[in-house]
């Protein structure tokens, strides 16, 4: 065992991240519709089901409440279908409370929220694959969806997490989610793609309303993605979240320590993109920042339990054991066929001992000249803690300010570090 007393020095600093915020969402995501010049509906074609997702999208409540009101000025009658996939449990009351969570009720949105996880086929894909779809968005007369788009955490292609996605696993639900990422470990992900042109084909989707967040997640685009152009706007929006995204702006890593993962952070609680570690059947990757070790302190509040992505780190903590809804962690995992994720990691009573493990597994490294950086979650970058060790890259990016002396490493009375 090391002394505490030659562990790394800590700093804070902050990172200069692309900063695009959009101040007027509302009037932003007005001035979107207006330029796809939707007409009024026919007498007898009112009824739209407008997909809205689980994920803590910045602002998606005023960007909802102003795609419906913008419907029903024109005549449509809109309602809200919870388009999660196995998100909330696939219950009514989970997505409902998902739902609300996001700031998205009834009451707030002033249209109807239908909820269920009964879903119909509506197409077949070759190697007979069902293309199923919420029952009440299938029997609407057109669909609205709502989605973020970003670099998805499990694979790379020309259309990630968004609109295509929304579509597919969205209105899928749990059961639409079980049988895409089934295809996918044989078909990989373009299956989502060839899903969705033919619900394209068959349906009336009026348009996908894309959401861009800037490297501060606050909303920096909002577009319309229409049928005609769906893959391509997709695509070059895919192009401009990857090149907002934020980073961990140092590589060779020895310690990653995370504050908290949840799904209201990442799908997979952490997002890989940052960490740079992913391990799934439908394939593996390990990238900057090349972490030796990734040690979880907590679960975020609103992910209510569920931990899925703990089994992408390496340590963790009692307390977030003791926290995890297993049955929600469970089902979250197997359904998107990654059970690995759910694996819980070595785990100990106090942060000292998770990190004196770290410290014991990381190779012939003496602990006060290891790589460490300490963040909050995946989407908060701005602020970090750094290692004494990475002084000299900090210092010598344009990007970096460092805002605090070099301390020891926080510890509180129960033995836990301070977050960042």
């Amino acid at each position: 065992m090391t002394s505490s007393s030659i562990w790394p020095q800590m700093a804070m600093v902050r990172q200069k991240l692309h900063a695009a915020r959009i101040e007027d969402v509302s009037g932003a995501t007005y001035n979107a519709l207006e330029t796809i010049r939707l007409r009024p509906p026919a007498p007898d074609a009112k009824r739209v089901a407008v997909a809205v997702g689980s994920r803590g999208i910045n602002s998606i409540a005023d960007i909802v409440k102003s795609c419906v009101t913008y419907l029903k000025r024109l005549g449509f009658e809109p309602f809200i279908v919870p388009a999660m996939g196995s998100h909330g449990g696939n219950t009514t009351h989970g997505e409902l409370s998902v739902l609300a969570g996001l700031g998205i009720t009834e009451a707030s949105m002033g249209v109807p929220i239908k909820s269920s996880s009964t879903v119909v086929t509506v197409a077949m894909l070759p190697a007979n694959i069902p293309v199923v779809m919420d029952e009440q968005t299938a029997q609407a007369d057109h669909i609205v969806v709502i989605n973020r788009v970003k670099p998805h955490t499990k694979f790379h292609d020309v259309t990630e997490s968004g609109v295509t996605k929304m579509l597919t696993i969205g209105l899928g639900k749990g059961e639409g989610a079980r049988i895409y990422h089934r295809a996918a470990v044989d078909q990989s992900f373009a299956v989502l793609r060839t899903a969705a042109a033919l619900i394209l084909q068959r349906y009336s989707v009026l348009f996908g309303l894309a959401i861009v967040e800037d490297g501060y997640a606050n909303t920096a685009i909002i577009s319309p993605a229409l049928p005609e152009n769906w893959f391509e706007q997709e695509h070059h929006l895919l192009d401009q979240a990857r090149g907002m995204m934020p980073r961990v702006p140092f590589d060779q890593l020895d310690i990653l320590i995370i504050d908290e993962i949840g799904k209201d952070i990442s799908g997979i609680g952490m997002d890989s993109n940052v960490t740079g570690r992913h391990r799934d059947l439908v394939g593996d990757f390990f990238e900057a920042p090349h972490v030796k070790r990734i040690f979880v302190r907590n679960l975020s509040t609103n992910t209510a339990g569920n931990g899925n992505g703990i089994g992408l780190a390496d340590v963790t903590t009692q307390r977030l054991v003791d926290a995890l809804d297993l049955k929600r962690t469970y089902a979250n995992a197997i359904t998107a066929i990654s059970p690995e994720k759910a694996a819980i990691p070595v785990h100990f009573a106090t942060d000292r001992e998770c990190m004196q493990t770290c410290f014991d597994t990381i190779g012939p490294i003496e602990p006060e000249a290891a790589r460490v950086v300490h963040i909050k979650n995946t989407s908060t970058l701005d602020t970090m803690a750094v290692s004494r060790t990475l002084e000299s890259e900090a210092v010598s990016d344009p990007n970096i300010t460092l805002v605090t002396p070099w301390e020891p490493m926080p510890f509180d009375d129960q033995e836990n570090l301070e977050g960042v």
